[in-house]
């Protein structure tokens, strides 16, 4: 393998898998102190540590400087400001990335039918367990599979809890409209959504380049959140409700709190971030290694792959020659050098 240049060194942070899930936040104003955001509300301060967060959701009322944004940045931290309730998404900034070959594999396979599909039949596999053979059936009877499954899991959860479920039916623009369990699906999966993409990004990959789910920036978030929702928001949702059916109480104002809460708390308690990394590079069938290769950087060639970086090459001759090797060429007379020449660039 070719030599490269080597990346400018980042700060060493905590891996993505050995971090905190998620913090909302919403009415208060945000800054930074040393290494620390620094959140002021109502009921005082509190100092949460950037190294350790994946994501932050920022809700309605808040208020951020530059200078926390910069240490969010700097240390990898996904943004992702959303409605009230964490259940409309507006926008979301970039985690760190370090490298680019899991963005490349996802590419490659997104953009060959056949691979594509195998990915989808990996995706269908991690849901359904090892105990069902789907290597026979095509995509439209997964799907069929999928669809089934999913009701019986929401059936079985309307039986255990003892909840009506009447399906899946919400206003993004109005969520009180929605019965109790269909509130706590649409705060619960927000959140996931929010993981996800934190954890995609962190990794390098592009939300955008999803494999079941297409056409929108988050369409990969969506497939690797959809991975969990069975497991984790899908019961979370049904157990809330069914604590408010004895006393026919409505949920309060802090119902959609208290749904985050569990589902943060759930996400530490069985690990979600280091399966969803162990799952996006099972998906795109990356080995776990961390080669210096992905630490430097290098020129690509269709002949080649990768050749070495930070050298000057010859028109007529493969041997890459470092710029002292090289006799310069002086512009003509009339050519003057101008130190704002790049301005126009």
């Amino acid at each position: 393998m070719a030599d490269g240049m080597l990346k400018p060194e980042l700060e060493l942070l905590p891996q993505v898998s050995d971090r905190m899930t998620f913090i909302y936040l919403e009415r208060c104003r945000i800054s930074r102190q040393d290494s620390a955001i620094k959140v002021i509300d109502d009921r005082g301060v509190v100092h949460i540590p950037a190294a350790y967060i994946t994501v932050l959701l920022l809700g309605p009322g808040t208020d951020i400087s530059h200078r926390a944004v910069e240490l969010i940045g700097d240390s990898g931290v996904g943004m992702v400001w959303v409605g009230e309730h964490g259940v409309r998404y507006y926008a979301h900034g970039r985690a760190l990335n370090s490298h680019t070959r899991l963005l490349v594999r996802q590419a490659e396979l997104v953009s060959n039918t056949r691979k594509h599909l195998a990915v989808v039949r990996k995706m269908y596999r991690l849901r359904f367990g090892d105990g069902e053979d789907i290597s026979r059936l095509t995509l439209h009877q997964l799907r069929g599979r999928e669809g089934s499954r999913m009701r019986s899991e929401y059936r079985r959860q309307s039986k255990k809890y003892k909840v009506p479920w009447n399906g899946r039916n919400y206003d993004p623009d109005d969520f009180h409209a929605g019965d109790p369990v269909n509130q706590a699906l649409s705060a619960g999966n927000v959140c996931l959504y929010g993981l996800a993409h934190a954890v995609i990004s962190a990794l390098g990959c592009s939300a955008g380049l999803g494999f079941i789910h297409v056409g929108h920036e988050w369409s990969f978030a969506y497939d690797i959140a959809d991975l969990y929702k069975a497991e984790i928001t899908i019961p979370i949702a049904f157990e809330m409700a069914a604590e408010l059916k004895p006393e026919g109480k409505e949920p309060s104002k802090e119902f959609a709190g208290e749904v985050r809460r569990r589902i943060r708390n759930k996400a530490v308690s069985m690990h979600l971030l280091e399966r969803m990394v162990a799952d996006i590079k099972y998906l795109l069938s990356e080995d776990e290694v961390t080669d210096e290769k992905y630490e430097t950087v290098y020129l690509w060639d269709n002949m080649k792959g990768e050749v070495q970086n930070g050298i000057q090459y010859h028109e007529n001759d493969d041997t890459p020659r470092y710029e002292d090797e090289f006799e310069y060429i002086a512009y003509d007379d009339e050519v003057e050098d101008s130190d704002d020449s790049s301005d126009d660039q």
